[in-house]
């Protein structure tokens, strides 16, 4: 069997005057063909990502508008996230090549999740599968007659051919594709049907409620941040291609004209991705003996409301990311009212148009010369970040991901019929969703 994450209830309802209430209102009209569906989302974590955080809130959304929906997971043992991780690497354009050892070892755990999901899963009528570590199932499982979706969270506009033509062969079995955006569509994807939906973040989180200002900084200070100092802060995972050491190197750049600045570096270490810990000990290596330096992770109690204080509080926060599939960090931190520094890279130039949310820079040194502007003008850095804050809340708020999902699901229902079923008993109320409920 294969496990299944806990995410337990939420309403619609709540979002209402938060969301664009046309998206509220199209939600209910959507779901009303689609209700009694079974519908699986299949990843590889249950936290320490984007695409867990997204899950956590989308997966009660689905079951409060009557699809009964779970979240799964496959399964693997250590060596299997390690060739997981290269084949992350290499459909973002990493140099190298999988041996036939490790193209073993991902098709034999594929083989055993392949089994496991067919023990389990008769019954859906959707499955999405997230990213490559599970991207095989839907070939290896062809007696499943669902509607197949494969999302793609990450930058595969250049993939490295060695592991793109591993891969691409078993994706023909998916009815669907996502991408965040149509530059990342790949080559001779084998999928017709592809949907370009960007990612959204969910403003009732507890990483996105709005904390008071004095626990914010308690919060802080609990940590070992002194709120009283300027605070620059990067949350991402520990990832080169998020650039980690480039953005030391941009604070110590800075640093001279700001002596008491500090740097913030807060990350998850997550299961699926053993080279998190390589990354975590270089940083530790590379900020030894700075006092002004904080590296933050998951292990030392540093989590959403903790994230929540630092990206609320912060008077910059930087994504200086090499490859980006979205950078979710991004509009949770513009949701705040913070300005950001992001590398042009991926799905972070939509979140920051000119003039709105921050600055978009190529280098370590147009890095720190954005920082250092931001720092010394604080009302041009409040400005940018009212303004991303509304831009957040027009495109890439969680109710709009939603929308974007059960339009593809209602366009795969009919393409091929859904067979009859009885409606899922849910507490949703339609009601609830009509304007001005």
């Amino acid at each position: 069997m294969l496990d299944v994450v806990d995410v337990g209830k939420r309403s619609l309802a709540t979002y209402r005057g938060i969301a664009p209430g046309e998206i509220l209102d199209e939600l209910h009209h959507l779901s009303e063909d689609l209700r009694g569906a079974r519908c699986m989302h299949l990843s590889s974590t249950p936290y320490g990502g984007g695409v867990s955080e997204i899950l956590r809130s989308l997966i009660p959304l689905y079951n409060d508008l009557g699809l009964a929906t779970d979240w799964k997971l496959i399964h693997g043992d250590d060596t299997f996230f390690q060739v997981t991780k290269r084949i992350h690497n290499g459909l973002q354009g990493a140099p190298g090549e999988l041996t036939e050892s490790e193209k073993a070892t991902y098709l034999a755990n594929a083989q055993l999740n392949a089994h496991r999901l067919v023990t389990d899963s008769e019954n859906y009528d959707f499955i999405f599968v997230h990213d490559p570590q599970p991207a095989v199932l839907a070939a290896l499982s062809p007696h499943l007659d669902a509607r197949w979706i494969w999302r793609c969270h990450i930058d595969t506009s250049h993939p490295n051919p060695s592991f793109w033509d591993f891969l691409s062969p078993y994706l023909h079995a998916y009815d669907a594709a996502i991408f965040t955006m149509r530059e990342f569509i790949p080559p001779r994807l084998p999928i017709q049907d592809v949907r370009l939906y960007p990612p959204a973040i969910d403003p009732l989180s507890p990483k996105n409620h709005s904390l008071p200002e004095p626990l914010a900084r308690d919060v802080l200070e609990w940590i070992g941040i002194r709120t009283h100092r300027p605070l620059v802060t990067q949350v991402s995972r520990f990832d080169r291609w998020k650039d980690p050491l480039g953005v030391i190197r941009a604070y110590q750049r800075v640093r001279p004209h700001v002596p008491d600045l500090q740097l913030a570096l807060a990350g998850s270490l997550a299961m699926d991705d053993p080279e998190g810990w390589e990354v975590y000990e270089e940083l530790r290596d590379a900020t030894a003996g700075d006092s002004l330096i904080h590296i933050l992770t998951n292990l030392v109690g540093v989590g959403n409301i903790e994230v929540n204080a630092l990206q609320s509080v912060s008077d910059v926060v930087v994504q200086k990311s090499l490859r980006e599939g979205f950078g979710l960090v991004v509009s949770e931190t513009l949701w705040k009212g913070t300005p950001v520094v992001g590398g042009r890279a991926g799905g972070i130039p939509m979140q920051l148009p000119e003039g709105t949310g921050g600055v978009l820079v190529d280098t370590v040194e147009e890095c720190a010369e954005a920082m250092l502007h931001l720092l010394r003008r604080p009302d041009e850095a409040h400005l940018l970040g009212e303004r991303g804050h509304a831009h957040v809340r027009e495109h890439f708020l969680m109710p709009r991901m939603l929308r974007d999902h059960l339009r593809l699901l209602k366009h795969l229902a009919s393409v091929r019929p859904l067979p009859p079923r009885g409606i899922v008993p849910v507490s949703f109320n339609p009601a609830q969703l009509q304007k001005g409920a």
